[in-house]
């Protein structure tokens, strides 16, 4: 349909349209028109509209997209907004800039606050001092010897009461399993018996909590739309609660409700002189308590830092975990190499022969020497970011190490999702799941990688809880692999969501078998 086939179209009724400006109706074929054409890989320019038209037709696709625009445009590209200029980039050199060489320049900013504001004043929700004295105390709480015990301590405890039996009744009805929907709630369990110091037994069919769970991930939902819709539009939902920002009202409170009780809990079980724990919350507790912030006005302060680590820890672990399944049943070989060096570490670290025990629960001792294992969590890493997009907007000009110039308040968009597929930076195999570019000739593990990876991104912003990344996702990969085989459902179709954690748009579906082997 052409311009002049519209416009004729609408040529009677336009008398009855004087409250509307012309504007708007530029704006509205724009569109249409856009909407109507074939798919463009690239980014295209459209009066007033800018690049919105692009966003909007590719929001589904949102990481692939962010693949095709850096093979058409090279790693970074300026964008043109009807409100502001965005600038995307995938170059390793302008991260490692932004997240370490010139860190103070590149704040979260104003506008991501307002998107994220279910956090409130978290840890990855703040910038300058507020985060610096949060940033503080959460490295003080990871770092602690007591933490990664009962990291390492809980992860095991989880797998064997509760992943393992719940895979071992799957088995005996040979049903289709949804292994991404599991691991949710697996590390849902974790993450919130890590910080609050009690199992809300979230792999339980039966468990209360997973009205809480589902709040969070109709939160996120919400905070997606959000990045790819023009914030007075969304600000106009929100007003009107309407839509996704209905959801993100009602989780909200839900969420609220929740974190209020979980909080007054562990206060009581505190000033009833219970056992001192080495969970999350406890310390955050104690240190208000140092600090005489002890008060309603510091509920606040422990909702929003409990609220934030809770949904780092669980939506990024469980999504990695779905996608290091996905990656090892396709391709065998590779399954094949980690039982083995599964294998030898099960020998080595115990005088039982391999068989006289099933199922197998690994313990941190065991897994440490899992070379091949460590490499494949990696690759995982590398190919599946969890964190796919991430945003920061600059405070005063400069000039980024490719010589793209920055100005004040621009939006600056990265994708480690693009940059893992780009074969100047990965070379011809970037696509290929393959462990092995983590390793020496003589199967070390290599350091070379790390430049280019950033999927804990870097700097004084790295991720505080990679480790306990690593640590629950070699606790759940090792004992099901070893007690379990897994064959992908043949004819479905696993790809991206349109998500701010990357997860899968259908889920991860299997069928489960016990290894006999």
């Amino acid at each position: 349909m052409h311009l002049q086939s519209i416009t004729f179209l609408l040529k009677p009724h336009l008398h009855t349209w004087s409250g509307i400006s012309f504007l708007s109706f530029i704006c509205l074929i724009s569109m249409i028109l856009y909407l109507m054409m074939s798919k463009t890989k690239g980014v295209t320019y459209w009066p007033i509209l800018g690049v919105l038209p692009c966003l909007v037709q590719n929001a589904h696709r949102i990481h692939d997209y962010c693949v095709d625009i850096s093979n058409t445009h090279g790693l970074t590209k300026l964008a043109k907004g009807p409100f502001l200029d965005i600038l995307y980039t995938c170059d390793p050199r302008n991260l490692e800039y932004i997240t370490k060489t010139n860190f103070p320049n590149y704040p979260k900013g104003q506008e991501y606050n307002k998107t994220f504001e279910i956090f409130g004043d978290g840890l990855f929700n703040t910038d300058f001092d507020l985060w610096h004295g949060q940033r503080k105390l959460a490295g003080k709480a990871f770092a602690s010897n007591n933490y990664s015990r009962m990291v390492s301590s809980l992860s095991k405890k989880v797998v064997e009461d509760e992943l393992v039996p719940l895979l071992s009744k799957f088995v005996e009805n040979s049903s289709t399993v949804d292994l991404e929907g599991i691991f949710m709630n697996c590390t849902f369990d974790v993450a919130f018996f890590s910080i609050f110091g009690r199992n809300p037994k979230c792999l339980s069919r039966h468990s209360p909590e997973h009205e809480f769970a589902k709040a969070m991930d109709d939160a996120s939902e919400a905070i997606f739309f959000r990045h790819v819709t023009p914030h007075l539009l969304w600000r106009l939902c929100r007003w009107l609660k309407i839509g996704k920002e209905k959801k993100h009202h009602n989780a909200w409170e839900t969420i609220d409700k929740y974190m209020a009780h979980y909080i007054a809990l562990k206060k009581e079980e505190l000033l009833q002189g219970g056992q001192e724990r080495s969970d999350l919350l406890s310390s955050y507790i104690y240190f208000q308590k140092e600090k005489q912030e002890f008060t309603s006005g510091g509920d606040k302060f422990l909702r929003d830092s409990a609220l934030a680590l809770l949904f780092a820890a669980r939506d990024t672990t469980g999504a990695s975990l779905s996608w290091f399944f996905y990656s090892v049943l396709s391709n065998p070989a590779v399954e094949e190499k980690i039982l083995d060096e599964m294998k030898n570490a099960k020998k080595s670290n115990s005088e039982n022969d391999i068989t006289t025990k099933k199922p197998w629960i690994f313990n941190s001792e065991d897994v440490k020497g899992l070379v091949y294992l460590h490499a494949t969590c990696c690759e995982t890493f590398r190919l599946y970011p969890t964190l796919p997009l991430n945003r920061k907007e600059a405070l005063h000009e400069d000039v980024l190490p490719d010589g793209t110039m920055v100005r004040p308040k621009m939006m600056i968009i990265t994708s480690t999702f693009a940059m893992a597929r780009m074969k100047s930076l990965w070379g011809n195999d970037c696509l290929e799941f393959k462990p092995e570019r983590w390793l020496t000739e003589d199967g070390q593990l290599s350091n070379e990688p790390m430049d280019k990876f950033y999927t804990f991104s870097a700097g004084p912003r790295m991720c505080p809880g990679k480790d306990f990344a690593f640590t629950l996702l070699k606790s759940v990969a090792t004992s099901l692999l070893f007690n379990f085989q897994f064959e992908l459902v043949k004819g479905h179709k696993v790809y991206p969501k349109p998500s701010l954690v990357l997860q899968m748009k259908n889920g991860l579906l299997v069928q489960v078998k016990r290894r006999v082997s």
